[in-house]
């Protein structure tokens, strides 16, 4: 009977402690059996736990989940397995602690001598189940959900259990510290279980890498996984595109930042944990990445995206619009000369992606003309810059690439989903730019996104502003008073009648485009304030904050001996036309900051550029949206029926008929739509203006969350705060222009109508 009870407890069951003692002809008695029945249960819980931790440590996917159950089964359990073997020999050496008088052996002493193993292997029993089992919902268990789960157990009242807690920490966290190690100090993922590892690679991009936040361990902050993210990276950036010599400054300091990670005690402290890789970073940063990634090179990236993505430089933006709709017009006009039979509905209209990057080069060529024209102004290598990086292409529905770290990628998945993309070329199209070798350190693709929404959204503003502008163009539209022929027919009786048939006709006319023009000139005056708050507060702005902090300068305003003129300057020479002409300059940096300060700077840049810009209030970019649309659809029925009445004229005066068309209908069908499209973009105005008046009674425009960076790391960007909405608001004063004629107060008391706006 003690033979099978050892072997039971060594692993191997026992039909004696198995079978059922509730049958009348056993010879146990009832103290027997419960004696027996501990001694069952621990043999069971040895038995599982021989059996999970062994199907754990070679079908698991979790290397740190397969060094725990390794550590149970060749530590804990070999523990186990030599107290059995204890207990044999001391009862083989007639031990007095395990045998009694005459040779006896109590089954209590042999009890006795498990009774604090009980406890253990139940929780033992516990841990494996949890790898095996997960955390619920098909969910497999990961290394940080051991970790966390472990560490938690530290908390327990037991000392045997916090011991051997404590054990298993010390070899999960080491496991998990051997995975960090081979990323943090060459930039490597972990060869065996790579998918439980924090740093996962992007599908279809092999050099670009996001972090899971499931991954992670409780212990790793956001900030500090953002540093091993970065750590990584740049040293697995730096080995694929061999930018590093023989002699390389990381691999010098391999053994130092070893030393570092070697002064981690377990279990890992959150904080030491992060001052090690903060100091790690920061070595890295002031050798290696400092010469491949200087700030001069950064800021000339910044200023691109701000020169030619927010507009910067107006001539851009206008040369890119005529270029759009000069390709529209082909395009209709194209479709318009095919044959009938020929015409495959839109396919002749709607662009390709050849004519999108033909459109982008007009557009690069426009510029060089203009600058061509200044023979005094030097080469602009920013110019050529963006020649070689900026893309025009046409977007599909594809979730963008994240950011390198996914944990602070918040702000592209804040931007409202209205498509201005397809405001421009009627197909959703999208400026987009390269990100050169160095520079994808610390700009990622989520950020050029960002960049490429605030583009579409700033550019279609401007684009309806110029389509309103350009029909003051349309001179005969706006004001016709037709002279009298010359002598001898200006005094005759039909030169008379001529003049004044021509008179009525060009008065009718104007009368019914009063209301036309009054609601043009209001939607230009509200897109041209819009624009000035948008451009002139928010964006410059946000970007003088933004560069002053790159540069350590100290925002203040110019003294008067700085707005003197020069020596030799001639005093009548159009001031605006110099500050053209110069060059924005790289000098004054007097601070450093590291990738990864500069990449989190960046993303906070551009999250409060986006919410101050209210891009992500979509309760204003959609009504802004069917604004801009009803303004093109007006533009558009101006020019139709300037363009019938140009051909109603030829038939009055000249003669000249078409057979084809009839224009008085047409003329009566276009004059209906112009009312009520004017009416349209007219409450359109009085919707924006009410969801404005909400957005500064929300503060959403322009407070968004960043005071809490003040109390931050020291150094750290602080988003200025611009762009209040009520200074814009205090602009919009339509006055009583919305009241629909009702005198209720204002301009209406004053007898100022709709005719104020011409």
């Amino acid at each position: 009977m003690l033979h099978e009870i050892l072997l039971s407890l060594s692993g191997h069951p026992s039909p004696l402690l198995t079978a059922d003692h509730e049958s009348p002809t056993q010879i146990l008695s009832p103290p027997e059996k419960a004696l027996l029945s501990s001694i069952a249960h621990l043999s069971e819980l040895h038995c599982k736990l021989l059996a999970h931790t062994s199907t754990i440590t070679s079908t698991h996917p979790s290397s740190i989940c397969q060094a725990v159950a390794a550590t149970i089964r060749s530590v804990h359990l070999a523990a186990f397995q030599r107290k059995v073997l204890e207990v044999e020999d001391g009862i083989l050496r007639k031990d007095a602690g395990s045998v009694g008088a005459y040779n006896i052996v109590p089954l209590t002493a042999i009890v006795g001598q498990f009774s604090g193993w009980t406890r253990r292997m139940e929780w033992f029993l516990e841990v494996v189940e949890y790898m095996m089992r997960g955390h619920g919902g098909g969910k497999k268990c990961s290394g940080a959900m051991i970790i966390d789960w472990l560490c938690n157990a530290l908390q327990t009242g037991y000392v045997d259990i916090e011991e051997a807690a404590l054990s298993l920490v010390r070899v999960a966290e080491t496991a998990w510290l051997k995975q960090v190690s081979g990323w943090v100090l060459y930039g490597r993922l972990p060869g065996f279980g790579r998918e439980d590892f924090f740093v996962q690679q992007v599908d279809g991009d092999i050099e670009e890498y996001e972090s899971k936040k499931e991954l992670l361990p409780a212990f790793v902050t956001p900030s500090t996984a953002s540093s091993l993210l970065f750590v990584g990276r740049s040293l697995n950036h730096i080995r694929i595109k061999g930018m590093s010599s023989t002699t390389s400054p990381e691999l010098n300091l391999l053994s130092k930042h070893l030393r570092e990670l070697s002064t981690l005690k377990f279990p890992i402290n959150n904080a030491s944990f992060s001052r090690v890789i903060a100091s790690i970073r920061l070595s890295l940063s002031q050798t290696t990445l400092q010469k491949l990634l200087p700030l001069s090179k950064v800021i000339e990236v910044l200023l691109l995206l701000r020169e030619f993505f927010l507009l910067g430089r107006g001539e851009f933006a206008i040369a890119l619009i005529s270029e759009a709709d000069d390709k529209i017009r082909q395009r209709w006009r194209r479709s318009d000369n095919l044959g009938y039979e020929k015409r495959d509905g839109l396919g002749n209209i709607v662009v390709k992606e050849g004519e999108v990057s033909a459109v982008l080069a007009r557009t690069w060529a426009a510029m060089g003309l203009l600058q061509g024209q200044d023979e005094d102004q030097d080469e602009d290598d920013l110019l050529e810059l963006a020649r070689d990086l900026v893309q025009l292409v046409i977007t599909k529905n594809i979730a963008p690439t994240p950011a390198k770290n996914s944990l602070d990628s918040s702000p592209y998945a804040k931007i409202a989903t209205t498509p201005f993309r397809t405001l421009l070329l009627s197909v959703p199209v999208a400026l987009t730019m390269h990100i050169p070798s160095p520079i994808d350190l610390f700009l990622a693709p989520s950020d050029v996104h960002i960049y490429t929404s605030i583009n579409a959204y700033l550019l279609s503003i401007h684009r309806a502003h110029l389509r309103l502008t350009d029909m003051w163009k349309i001179t005969s539209l706006r004001r016709d008073h037709p002279a009298p022929p010359g002598p001898p027919y200006g005094s005759s009786k039909f030169g008379r009648n001529k003049v004044l048939t021509l008179r009525h006709r060009a008065k009718e006319r104007s009368a019914a485009m009063r209301t036309v023009w009054a609601t043009s000139s209001a939607a230009v005056f509200f897109l041209s304030e819009t624009e000035a708050y948008l451009q002139g507060e928010v964006v410059q702005g946000t970007w003088t904050g933004f560069k002053s902090w790159l540069s350590g300068e100290t925002t203040s305003r110019p003294t008067s001996s700085s707005k003197a003129p020069a020596e030799g300057v001639d005093d009548d020479e159009d001031i605006w036309m110099q500050a053209g002409r110069e060059t924005p300059t790289l000098t004054g940096i007097l601070h450093t900051h590291d990738p990864q300060s500069l990449a989190d700077a960046h993303r906070r840049y551009l999250s409060a550029l986006a919410s101050s810009l209210l891009l992500t209030t979509s309760s204003f970019t959609d009504p802004l949206f069917h604004l801009l649309q009803q303004i093109d659809h007006l533009v558009a029925l101006v020019h139709r029926v300037h363009s019938i009445w140009q051909s109603l004229d030829l038939e009055a005066d000249e003669g000249v008929v078409d057979a084809f068309s009839d224009f008085h209908k047409e003329e009566k069908d276009v004059r209906g739509q112009l009312v009520v499209v004017a009416g349209r973009v007219k409450s359109a105005i009085e919707v924006l203006v009410g969801c404005l008046r909400e957005v500064d009674q929300s503060k959403e425009g322009w407070s968004d969350g960043f005071e809490e960076l003040v109390l931050g790391e020291e150094g750290a960007y602080v988003p200025a705060k611009v762009g209040r909405v009520d200074r814009l608001l205090m602009k919009l004063d339509f006055a009583g222009w919305f009241d629909g004629g009702k005198k209720t107060g204002g301009l209406d008391d004053l007898g100022i109508d709709d005719d104020e706006f011409l």
